[in-house]
């Protein structure tokens, strides 16, 4: 039986950071963009205040927040794995963790379903 791995990983780090957001804000989820503005991260907003479009993918979830992404950047990820991570520096654009000393930073690593 083939084992096959969770599409998205959270990092001890990224959870601590998650943990305090939503202290601060309630529920949030995370978009992943490819707008010229808000760079290619994970961008983490309240869930009730978040524009999640009609097209838009959800990849799966990071400790039960959800992970969105447009179709063009969900085809991206399509044979990766998302660690979604966090490390020194603010956040991007509108993004909760803008303005912090620590933000989410995201990592990939390929999958290779044959294995």
């Amino acid at each position: 039986m083939t084992h096959t791995p969770e599409k998205i990983v959270i990092t001890d780090a990224a959870r601590t950071l998650l943990t305090e957001l939503r202290a601060e804000y309630g529920e949030v989820v995370f978009q992943l963009s490819a707008g010229c503005c808000d760079g290619s991260g994970a961008m983490c907003f309240r869930k009730d205040s978040a524009f999640i479009g009609s097209q838009d993918i959800q990849l799966g979830e990071a400790d039960g927040a959800g992970v969105w992404a447009s179709p063009s950047i969900a085809g991206i990820w399509e044979n990766s794995q998302l660690i979604l991570d966090a490390g020194p520096g603010s956040g991007d654009g509108f993004s909760l963790d803008n303005g912090r000393t620590t933000r989410f930073l995201t990592k990939a690593r390929i999958l290779n379903p044959g294995a």
